[in-house]
């Protein structure tokens, strides 16, 4: 295998430094920090481990108009233009352990992608208020329900791709931003008949930082899942 693991980050100074080095434990596994020209130079802090880890750590600066969905998408066109066998993805801000990517590949084998589940067994959340977990929960039921998506944690954003399935996905066509891409990623693979294998999880809420989770988001995210339902149609 040569695992490649996308990070996004906007303004993610202080968590980005700690993320690299767990990342950098793990033998082989290559990292590509997708930056959104975040304001507090979370840029610079990505380019200076670049600089000491040429082989093993890759910026992208993006600018113009800034998502989560579009910060993917160019990195994942950067990633197929490498030799990479599997292609990860994971949040910056630690809510993500490292130490879980070798289980997400293993689980590749079996299945064209995987995903870091906090709802299956032996999944669980950790230093979420409640009304947080309630959010999270009902979203994944309320998708579920509309698409007809299997996949108990259609929200995760920890996921590992083989190569060949991702390059069969529609990325140039995928018009979700925000929180919203994740999901139609997972419906669109599995539209396509991709196994998906869900790993159990530990996901802790980010110690540092602000969340970017905003009204904007909250609505498209609700959208989405009956745009998909009238595509299936």
């Amino acid at each position: 295998m040569r695992p490649l693991v996308i990070v996004p980050t906007y303004n993610e100074r202080d968590n980005l430094p700690l993320l690299i080095e767990q990342l950098l434990t793990i033998d082989g596994l290559r990292i590509l920090v997708v930056d959104d020209d975040s304001p507090d130079q979370t840029g610079q802090v990505a380019d200076e481990f670049a600089a000491a880890n040429r082989a093993r750590v890759q910026v992208l600066h993006r600018t113009g108009r800034r998502g989560l969905g579009l910060s993917y998408i160019d990195g994942m066109y950067v990633a197929l233009r490498t030799d990479s066998t599997h292609i990860c993805q994971m949040d910056a801000d630690l809510s993500h352990n490292p130490a879980d990517i070798p289980r997400l590949l293993a689980a590749t084998e079996r299945a064209e992608f995987a995903i870091g589940s906090r709802y299956v067994a032996g999944g669980r959340i950790e230093n979420w208020p409640p009304h947080r977990r309630m959010l999270s929960a009902f979203a994944n039921r309320y998708i579920r329900v509309i698409t007809g998506l299997a996949i108990r944690d259609c929200t995760s954003g920890f996921r590992c791709w083989r190569r060949a399935a991702l390059e069969k996905l529609p990325l140039a066509s995928i018009r979700s931003d925000g929180y919203a891409f994740i999901v139609e990623l997972a419906w669109e693979a599995s539209k396509a008949g991709f196994r998906c294998g869900e790993v159990p999880i530990t996901f802790v809420e980010r110690r540092r930082g602000a969340s970017k989770l905003s009204t904007w988001v909250i609505l498209e995210s609700a959208i989405l899942p009956w745009r998909l339902a009238a595509r299936r149609k």
